[in-house]
């Protein structure tokens, strides 16, 4: 996969203040605040930045948490993860393997059967509705 690299500026242009702030600056919308956190439509998310596919629809799952959750990415290959210590937490972030955008970060308690729970930022994905 070929990677995507913008300016600052370039991704200014392309992205509305709170997606920028969350993808390009590793920022964080508010718990129940975001478009996809109660979302049930089946079909896919995809990166806001970049369009690669990140989540199916079958894959989320209601945490509770406010934020959109799922329990496997869409492709293995689509997400990578890295190492968090800010804010005085140990977490691992979730960031979109083509263009490095923050996504949010993935927890060890989610449902089977991967026991994994991808708590992504809406301000990070487009949905695109299945027909």
């Amino acid at each position: 996969m070929e990677k995507i690299k913008k300016a600052g500026e370039e991704w200014k242009k392309e992205l509305s203040p709170e997606q920028y702030a969350v993808t390009r600056e590793h920022g964080t919308e508010r718990a129940f605040s975001g478009c996809y956190w109660n979302h049930k439509e089946s079909g896919l998310y995809q990166c806001v930045c970049c369009g690669l596919d990140l989540f199916q629809s079958g894959t989320k799952f209601d945490s509770g948490t406010g934020w959109p959750s799922y329990f496997a990415p869409a492709e293995p290959g689509h997400i990578r993860e890295k190492k968090d210590s800010s804010h005085g937490m140990q977490r691992v972030e979730v960031l979109c393997a083509r263009c490095d955008a923050h996504l949010g970060h993935v927890f060890d308690d989610g449902p089977p059967p991967t026991g994994k729970r991808y708590c992504i930022n809406s301000a990070s994905l487009k949905f695109i509705q299945r027909k």
